[in-house]
Protein backbone atom coordinates (compact mmCIF):
# COMPACT_ATOMS: atom_id res chain seq x y z
CA UNK A 1 0.00 0.00 0.00
CA UNK A 2 0.87 3.38 -0.39
CA UNK A 3 1.47 4.99 3.08
CA UNK A 4 3.05 2.17 3.90
CA UNK A 5 5.75 1.98 1.03
CA UNK A 6 5.82 5.80 2.39
CA UNK A 7 6.60 4.54 6.10
CA UNK A 8 8.77 1.58 4.95
CA UNK A 9 11.40 4.51 3.10
CA UNK A 10 12.00 6.29 7.00
CA UNK A 11 14.81 6.79 8.67
CA UNK A 12 14.32 7.03 12.10
CA UNK A 13 16.42 8.85 14.40
CA UNK A 14 16.70 10.71 17.99
CA UNK A 15 14.25 12.92 16.97
CA UNK A 16 11.81 9.90 17.73
CA UNK A 17 11.82 9.61 21.12
CA UNK A 18 12.74 6.00 21.58
CA UNK A 19 14.90 5.40 19.02
CA UNK A 20 18.69 5.24 20.26
CA UNK A 21 20.70 6.05 17.31
CA UNK A 22 21.69 9.72 16.36
CA UNK A 23 22.54 8.91 12.56
CA UNK A 24 19.02 7.34 12.11
CA UNK A 25 18.07 3.41 10.96
CA UNK A 26 15.46 2.65 8.27
CA UNK A 27 12.43 1.53 9.87
CA UNK A 28 12.46 -2.29 8.28
CA UNK A 29 15.90 -2.92 10.03
CA UNK A 30 14.38 -1.90 13.50
CA UNK A 31 13.94 -5.86 14.02
CA UNK A 32 17.12 -6.40 13.47
CA UNK A 33 18.24 -4.85 16.64
CA UNK A 34 17.80 -7.03 19.09
CA UNK A 35 17.01 -3.79 21.01
CA UNK A 36 15.89 -4.87 24.82
CA UNK A 37 14.56 -1.92 26.69
CA UNK A 38 15.04 -3.81 29.99
CA UNK A 39 18.51 -3.40 28.83
CA UNK A 40 18.31 -0.23 28.31
CA UNK A 41 19.29 -0.27 24.55
CA UNK A 42 16.34 2.51 23.99
CA UNK A 43 16.76 6.03 24.79
CA UNK A 44 14.27 6.13 27.61
CA UNK A 45 11.67 7.00 28.10
CA UNK A 46 9.84 4.66 25.37
CA UNK A 47 6.32 2.94 25.03
CA UNK A 48 5.85 -0.19 24.05
CA UNK A 49 3.65 -3.14 22.81
CA UNK A 50 3.42 -6.84 23.77
CA UNK A 51 2.71 -8.10 20.69
CA UNK A 52 1.19 -11.32 22.45
CA UNK A 53 -0.87 -9.69 24.74
CA UNK A 54 -2.66 -7.59 21.85
CA UNK A 55 -3.23 -10.34 19.63
CA UNK A 56 -4.43 -12.23 22.57
CA UNK A 57 -7.05 -9.48 23.23
CA UNK A 58 -8.26 -8.99 19.80
CA UNK A 59 -9.07 -12.70 19.48
CA UNK A 60 -10.72 -13.12 22.59
CA UNK A 61 -13.14 -9.59 21.79
CA UNK A 62 -13.91 -10.56 18.52
CA UNK A 63 -14.94 -14.34 19.37
CA UNK A 64 -17.06 -12.35 21.79
CA UNK A 65 -18.12 -10.12 19.03
CA UNK A 66 -18.97 -13.36 17.01
CA UNK A 67 -21.08 -14.99 19.79
CA UNK A 68 -23.05 -12.00 20.66
CA UNK A 69 -24.43 -11.54 17.42
CA UNK A 70 -22.75 -7.73 17.27
CA UNK A 71 -20.05 -6.41 14.49
CA UNK A 72 -16.84 -3.96 15.52
CA UNK A 73 -15.41 -1.14 13.69
CA UNK A 74 -12.27 -0.62 16.07
CA UNK A 75 -12.03 2.87 17.45
CA UNK A 76 -8.88 4.02 15.16
CA UNK A 77 -8.10 7.41 17.47
CA UNK A 78 -6.76 5.23 20.38
CA UNK A 79 -3.55 4.26 18.41
CA UNK A 80 -4.07 6.16 15.11
CA UNK A 81 -1.83 3.00 13.94
CA UNK A 82 -3.07 2.10 10.13
CA UNK A 83 -1.26 -1.10 10.43
CA UNK A 84 -3.05 -1.99 13.70
CA UNK A 85 -6.03 -0.78 11.86
CA UNK A 86 -5.44 -3.50 9.27
CA UNK A 87 -4.57 -6.21 11.40
CA UNK A 88 -7.52 -5.64 13.11
CA UNK A 89 -9.89 -5.65 9.91
CA UNK A 90 -7.93 -8.60 8.80
CA UNK A 91 -8.74 -10.60 11.67
CA UNK A 92 -12.52 -10.05 11.35
CA UNK A 93 -13.20 -6.40 12.06
CA UNK A 94 -16.21 -5.04 10.44
CA UNK A 95 -14.13 -1.94 9.05
CA UNK A 96 -12.87 0.87 11.15
CA UNK A 97 -13.90 3.99 12.97
CA UNK A 98 -12.35 7.66 13.07
CA UNK A 99 -13.01 10.72 14.91
CA UNK A 100 -13.04 13.70 12.10
CA UNK A 101 -11.83 13.95 9.04
CA UNK A 102 -8.11 14.05 9.69
CA UNK A 103 -8.16 10.54 10.76
CA UNK A 104 -10.67 9.51 7.71
CA UNK A 105 -7.39 10.83 5.40
CA UNK A 106 -5.09 8.70 7.25
CA UNK A 107 -6.63 5.41 7.09
CA UNK A 108 -8.20 6.00 3.64
CA UNK A 109 -4.54 6.47 2.57
CA UNK A 110 -3.33 3.73 4.29
CA UNK A 111 -6.00 1.41 2.17
CA UNK A 112 -9.28 1.41 4.65
CA UNK A 113 -12.63 1.36 2.61
CA UNK A 114 -14.98 0.84 5.23
CA UNK A 115 -15.15 4.16 7.61
CA UNK A 116 -17.56 5.18 10.22
CA UNK A 117 -17.42 9.11 11.06
CA UNK A 118 -18.65 8.29 14.96
CA UNK A 119 -18.79 11.99 15.10
CA UNK A 120 -20.46 15.52 13.61
CA UNK A 121 -18.26 16.97 11.55
CA UNK A 122 -18.81 20.51 11.58
CA UNK A 123 -20.48 23.16 9.17
CA UNK A 124 -20.42 23.61 5.28
CA UNK A 125 -17.00 24.37 5.60
CA UNK A 126 -16.20 20.97 7.07
CA UNK A 127 -18.41 19.59 4.43
CA UNK A 128 -16.63 21.12 2.17
CA UNK A 129 -12.99 19.54 3.22
CA UNK A 130 -14.77 16.10 3.87
CA UNK A 131 -16.55 15.70 0.43
CA UNK A 132 -12.87 16.78 -1.53
CA UNK A 133 -11.51 13.49 0.66
CA UNK A 134 -14.22 11.25 -0.35
CA UNK A 135 -13.97 12.24 -4.24
CA UNK A 136 -10.54 10.85 -4.15
CA UNK A 137 -11.70 7.60 -2.69
CA UNK A 138 -14.99 6.87 -5.23
CA UNK A 139 -14.95 3.10 -3.78
CA UNK A 140 -15.05 3.96 -0.14
CA UNK A 141 -17.61 2.77 1.92
CA UNK A 142 -18.51 5.96 4.08
CA UNK A 143 -21.16 6.59 7.49
CA UNK A 144 -21.30 9.60 9.42
CA UNK A 145 -23.02 11.10 12.34
CA UNK A 146 -25.43 13.42 12.35
CA UNK A 147 -27.78 15.21 15.27
CA UNK A 148 -29.75 18.46 13.41
CA UNK A 149 -30.71 19.52 10.38
CA UNK A 150 -27.34 21.89 9.98
CA UNK A 151 -25.22 18.64 10.89
CA UNK A 152 -27.40 16.97 7.61
CA UNK A 153 -26.03 19.96 5.54
CA UNK A 154 -22.87 19.55 5.87
CA UNK A 155 -23.09 15.78 5.07
CA UNK A 156 -24.97 17.40 1.87
CA UNK A 157 -22.51 19.26 0.50
CA UNK A 158 -19.90 16.58 1.28
CA UNK A 159 -21.97 14.08 -0.65
CA UNK A 160 -22.11 17.40 -3.33
CA UNK A 161 -18.59 17.97 -3.49
CA UNK A 162 -17.42 14.28 -3.99
CA UNK A 163 -19.89 13.31 -6.60
CA UNK A 164 -22.01 10.86 -4.09
CA UNK A 165 -25.64 10.20 -4.80
CA UNK A 166 -25.67 7.69 -1.82
CA UNK A 167 -23.84 9.21 1.31
CA UNK A 168 -24.90 7.03 4.47
CA UNK A 169 -25.92 9.09 7.50
CA UNK A 170 -26.49 7.64 10.73
CA UNK A 171 -28.84 9.78 13.21
CA UNK A 172 -26.84 10.61 16.07
CA UNK A 173 -28.54 9.83 19.48
CA UNK A 174 -27.13 11.75 22.91
CA UNK A 175 -26.59 12.44 26.36
CA UNK A 176 -24.08 14.47 28.15
CA UNK A 177 -22.15 14.83 24.76
CA UNK A 178 -23.53 15.17 20.85
CA UNK A 179 -27.01 13.55 20.11
CA UNK A 180 -30.15 15.17 19.13
CA UNK A 181 -32.07 15.08 22.56
CA UNK A 182 -35.52 14.70 21.79
CA UNK A 183 -37.95 12.68 19.42
CA UNK A 184 -38.82 16.32 17.79
CA UNK A 185 -34.81 16.49 16.66
CA UNK A 186 -34.67 13.05 15.59
CA UNK A 187 -37.51 13.63 13.38
CA UNK A 188 -36.04 16.74 12.00
CA UNK A 189 -32.38 15.31 11.32
CA UNK A 190 -34.70 12.35 9.31
CA UNK A 191 -36.29 14.59 7.44
CA UNK A 192 -33.30 16.93 6.70
CA UNK A 193 -31.78 13.57 4.94
CA UNK A 194 -34.59 12.47 3.14
CA UNK A 195 -34.86 15.67 1.67
CA UNK A 196 -31.53 16.05 0.66
CA UNK A 197 -29.59 15.20 -2.42
CA UNK A 198 -27.27 12.50 -2.00
CA UNK A 199 -27.53 11.54 1.35
CA UNK A 200 -29.45 7.88 2.42
CA UNK A 201 -30.61 7.27 5.81
CA UNK A 202 -27.77 4.39 7.21
CA UNK A 203 -29.22 3.81 11.01
CA UNK A 204 -28.69 5.25 13.95
CA UNK A 205 -25.89 6.12 16.80
CA UNK A 206 -25.42 6.52 20.37
CA UNK A 207 -22.29 6.23 22.98
CA UNK A 208 -23.11 5.25 26.30
CA UNK A 209 -19.90 6.35 27.77
CA UNK A 210 -20.58 9.82 27.52
CA UNK A 211 -23.51 9.28 30.40
CA UNK A 212 -21.41 7.04 32.79
CA UNK A 213 -21.15 8.35 36.71
CA UNK A 214 -18.96 6.97 39.26
CA UNK A 215 -22.21 5.38 40.41
CA UNK A 216 -22.97 1.98 39.32
CA UNK A 217 -25.97 1.73 39.57
CA UNK A 218 -26.96 5.55 38.04
CA UNK A 219 -24.98 4.86 35.02
CA UNK A 220 -26.60 1.22 34.56
CA UNK A 221 -30.09 3.48 34.55
CA UNK A 222 -28.62 6.12 32.00
CA UNK A 223 -27.27 3.45 29.85
CA UNK A 224 -30.53 1.50 29.68
CA UNK A 225 -32.70 4.94 29.10
CA UNK A 226 -30.30 6.02 26.34
CA UNK A 227 -30.79 2.54 24.88
CA UNK A 228 -34.31 2.76 24.86
CA UNK A 229 -34.15 6.41 22.98
CA UNK A 230 -31.83 4.81 20.54
CA UNK A 231 -34.43 1.52 19.36
CA UNK A 232 -36.94 4.44 19.81
CA UNK A 233 -35.28 6.79 16.92
CA UNK A 234 -34.21 3.50 15.14
CA UNK A 235 -37.96 2.79 14.87
CA UNK A 236 -38.51 6.18 13.44
CA UNK A 237 -35.11 5.46 10.45
CA UNK A 238 -37.00 2.40 9.56
CA UNK A 239 -40.30 3.65 9.06
CA UNK A 240 -38.44 6.31 6.50
CA UNK A 241 -35.77 3.73 4.97
CA UNK A 242 -37.90 0.31 5.08
CA UNK A 243 -36.09 -2.46 3.05
CA UNK A 244 -33.15 -0.97 3.94
CA UNK A 245 -30.22 -2.30 5.63
CA UNK A 246 -29.30 -0.02 8.88
CA UNK A 247 -27.44 -0.07 11.54
CA UNK A 248 -27.15 0.29 15.20
CA UNK A 249 -23.91 1.74 16.35
CA UNK A 250 -22.85 2.37 20.00
CA UNK A 251 -20.26 0.74 22.75
CA UNK A 252 -17.08 2.11 23.37
CA UNK A 253 -14.59 -0.39 25.64
CA UNK A 254 -15.87 -0.32 29.17
CA UNK A 255 -19.96 -1.10 28.53
CA UNK A 256 -20.15 -2.64 25.00
CA UNK A 257 -21.93 -6.13 27.06
CA UNK A 258 -24.63 -3.91 28.12
CA UNK A 259 -25.32 -1.85 24.60
CA UNK A 260 -25.09 -5.83 22.95
CA UNK A 261 -27.74 -7.02 24.85
CA UNK A 262 -29.79 -3.96 24.90
CA UNK A 263 -29.39 -3.56 20.96
CA UNK A 264 -29.22 -6.76 19.29
CA UNK A 265 -32.94 -8.15 19.96
CA UNK A 266 -34.14 -4.99 18.17
CA UNK A 267 -31.97 -5.65 15.30
CA UNK A 268 -32.49 -9.17 15.06
CA UNK A 269 -36.77 -8.52 15.22
CA UNK A 270 -35.86 -6.21 12.30
CA UNK A 271 -34.25 -8.43 10.49
CA UNK A 272 -32.02 -6.54 8.16
CA UNK A 273 -29.77 -4.71 10.34
CA UNK A 274 -26.62 -5.23 12.39
CA UNK A 275 -25.18 -3.37 15.51
CA UNK A 276 -22.59 -1.80 15.13
CA UNK A 277 -19.82 -1.61 18.14
CA UNK A 278 -16.96 0.74 18.42
CA UNK A 279 -14.45 0.03 21.18
CA UNK A 280 -11.10 0.35 20.49
CA UNK A 281 -9.30 0.94 23.85
CA UNK A 282 -9.91 -2.36 24.99
CA UNK A 283 -7.79 -4.15 22.46
CA UNK A 284 -4.56 -2.74 24.71
CA UNK A 285 -6.69 -2.80 27.94
CA UNK A 286 -4.29 -0.69 30.50
CA UNK A 287 -3.68 -1.32 34.20
CA UNK A 288 -6.14 1.77 35.15
CA UNK A 289 -9.52 2.76 33.60
CA UNK A 290 -9.92 -0.22 31.78
CA UNK A 291 -8.44 -2.79 34.51
CA UNK A 292 -11.65 -1.87 36.88
CA UNK A 293 -13.86 -1.73 33.70
CA UNK A 294 -13.51 -5.44 32.91
CA UNK A 295 -13.73 -5.99 36.93
CA UNK A 296 -17.06 -4.30 36.96
CA UNK A 297 -17.91 -6.27 33.94
CA UNK A 298 -17.13 -9.83 35.07
CA UNK A 299 -19.31 -8.13 38.55
CA UNK A 300 -22.08 -8.31 35.25
CA UNK A 301 -21.74 -11.62 34.62
CA UNK A 302 -18.45 -11.51 32.49
CA UNK A 303 -17.98 -12.39 29.07
CA UNK A 304 -20.36 -15.09 27.61
CA UNK A 305 -18.56 -16.68 24.50
CA UNK A 306 -21.23 -19.45 23.27
CA UNK A 307 -22.81 -19.76 26.58
CA UNK A 308 -19.46 -19.86 28.75
CA UNK A 309 -18.51 -17.27 30.95
CA UNK A 310 -15.40 -15.72 30.68
CA UNK A 311 -13.66 -13.41 32.98
CA UNK A 312 -12.94 -10.00 31.29
CA UNK A 313 -10.62 -8.92 34.03
CA UNK A 314 -8.47 -11.84 33.06
CA UNK A 315 -8.99 -12.60 29.64
CA UNK A 316 -7.80 -8.84 28.31
CA UNK A 317 -3.86 -8.09 29.41
CA UNK A 318 -2.89 -5.00 29.10
CA UNK A 319 -0.57 -4.48 25.78
CA UNK A 320 0.91 -0.94 26.79
CA UNK A 321 4.29 -0.58 28.76
CA UNK A 322 6.02 2.69 29.45
CA UNK A 323 9.85 2.52 30.07
CA UNK A 324 11.86 5.02 32.33
CA UNK A 325 15.03 5.59 33.97
CA UNK A 326 15.46 6.26 37.65
CA UNK A 327 17.70 9.62 37.34
CA UNK A 328 17.98 10.47 40.87
CA UNK A 329 17.49 9.57 44.75
CA UNK A 330 17.70 12.81 46.45
CA UNK A 331 15.83 11.51 49.24
CA UNK A 332 15.31 8.02 51.40
CA UNK A 333 11.93 8.04 50.21
CA UNK A 334 12.27 10.07 46.94
CA UNK A 335 13.13 8.85 43.49
CA UNK A 336 13.03 10.85 40.04
CA UNK A 337 12.10 8.60 37.08
CA UNK A 338 12.70 10.34 33.58
CA UNK A 339 9.08 10.93 32.08
CA UNK A 340 6.31 13.04 32.74
CA UNK A 341 3.62 14.29 31.27
CA UNK A 342 4.34 14.78 28.22
CA UNK A 343 5.15 10.91 28.11
CA UNK A 344 1.73 8.58 30.09
CA UNK A 345 -1.74 9.46 30.38
CA UNK A 346 -2.83 10.38 33.66
CA UNK A 347 -6.18 11.93 33.32
CA UNK A 348 -7.38 8.57 34.19
CA UNK A 349 -4.88 7.36 36.88
CA UNK A 350 -1.09 7.88 37.26
CA UNK A 351 1.26 4.89 35.76
CA UNK A 352 2.27 2.09 37.82
CA UNK A 353 5.09 0.50 38.70
CA UNK A 354 5.42 -3.29 37.49
CA UNK A 355 8.99 -4.03 37.19
CA UNK A 356 12.53 -2.70 37.91
CA UNK A 357 15.49 -3.90 36.07
CA UNK A 358 19.41 -3.33 36.62
CA UNK A 359 21.78 -4.05 34.17
CA UNK A 360 19.17 -6.15 32.56
CA UNK A 361 18.25 -8.48 35.13
CA UNK A 362 14.99 -7.77 37.09
CA UNK A 363 14.74 -6.98 40.48
CA UNK A 364 12.43 -9.21 42.21
CA UNK A 365 9.82 -7.29 44.25
CA UNK A 366 11.08 -3.69 44.16
CA UNK A 367 8.30 -2.61 42.08
CA UNK A 368 6.48 -3.37 44.49
CA UNK A 369 8.22 -0.97 47.15
CA UNK A 370 7.07 2.16 44.80
CA UNK A 371 4.34 4.53 43.87
CA UNK A 372 4.10 7.36 41.31
CA UNK A 373 2.59 10.02 43.24
CA UNK A 374 3.08 13.16 40.69
CA UNK A 375 4.19 13.84 37.48
CA UNK A 376 6.00 17.32 36.21
CA UNK A 377 6.24 17.80 32.43
CA UNK A 378 9.10 15.38 32.22
CA UNK A 379 9.44 14.13 35.91
CA UNK A 380 7.96 11.53 37.74
CA UNK A 381 7.66 11.68 41.62
CA UNK A 382 8.18 8.14 43.04
CA UNK A 383 7.51 7.49 46.45
CA UNK A 384 10.04 4.31 47.47
CA UNK A 385 9.50 2.35 50.83
CA UNK A 386 11.87 2.85 53.50
CA UNK A 387 13.63 -0.69 52.78
CA UNK A 388 13.31 0.51 49.47
CA UNK A 389 16.78 -0.19 47.22
CA UNK A 390 15.74 1.45 44.04
CA UNK A 391 19.20 2.93 42.43
CA UNK A 392 19.97 5.43 39.90
CA UNK A 393 19.78 3.84 36.17
CA UNK A 394 17.34 0.87 37.32
CA UNK A 395 15.27 0.73 34.77
CA UNK A 396 11.48 0.81 35.26
CA UNK A 397 8.50 -0.72 33.27
CA UNK A 398 5.16 0.99 33.74
CA UNK A 399 1.87 -0.09 33.64
CA UNK A 400 -0.82 3.04 32.17
CA UNK A 401 -4.12 4.30 32.84
CA UNK A 402 -5.98 5.46 29.70
CA UNK A 403 -4.56 4.15 26.47
CA UNK A 404 -6.13 6.60 23.90
CA UNK A 405 -4.51 9.83 25.95
CA UNK A 406 -1.44 8.11 26.21
CA UNK A 407 -0.63 6.77 22.74
CA UNK A 408 -1.09 9.65 21.50
CA UNK A 409 1.98 11.50 22.79
CA UNK A 410 4.16 9.24 20.94
CA UNK A 411 4.75 9.45 17.04
CA UNK A 412 6.43 5.41 17.02
CA UNK A 413 5.03 2.47 19.58
CA UNK A 414 7.77 -0.15 19.50
CA UNK A 415 6.50 -3.87 19.62
CA UNK A 416 7.63 -6.65 22.14
CA UNK A 417 8.08 -10.17 21.56
CA UNK A 418 7.50 -12.78 24.47
CA UNK A 419 11.53 -11.98 25.32
CA UNK A 420 11.08 -8.60 25.26
CA UNK A 421 12.68 -7.84 22.63
CA UNK A 422 11.66 -5.43 19.92
CA UNK A 423 9.81 -6.78 16.98
CA UNK A 424 8.86 -3.46 15.24
CA UNK A 425 8.17 0.07 15.25
CA UNK A 426 4.69 0.85 14.43
CA UNK A 427 4.44 4.78 13.54
CA UNK A 428 0.88 6.54 14.74
CA UNK A 429 -0.60 9.30 12.74
CA UNK A 430 -2.36 11.90 15.74
CA UNK A 431 -1.12 14.51 13.10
Amino acid sequence: MQFLSRWESQRFSTTTRGIPLVDGLPIEEIARQNWQPSRGDLALPALTLDEAAFAANRDLFLRWCRSAGVAVAPHAKTPMSPELAQSLREAGAWGTTVANIQQAAVLLASGERRLLLANEIGGLAAGRRLGALLGAYPDVEFHAFADSPAAVAALAEAARIAGRSELSVLVELGAGRAGARDRATVEATIAAVLAADGLLLGGVATYEGAVATPDADETMRAIAALMERTIAAFALVRHAAPGRPLIISSGGSAYFDVVARALTPSAQADGNASVLLRSGALFFADHGIYARAFAELDRRGGLLIDGAPHSAAEGFRPALTLWAEVLSRPEASLAIAGFGMRDASFDQGLPVPLRVFRDGVEQQGLAETLSVTRLNDQHAFLSVAPDGTLAVGDVIAFGISHPCTCLDRWRVILGLDADGVVTRALPTQFG
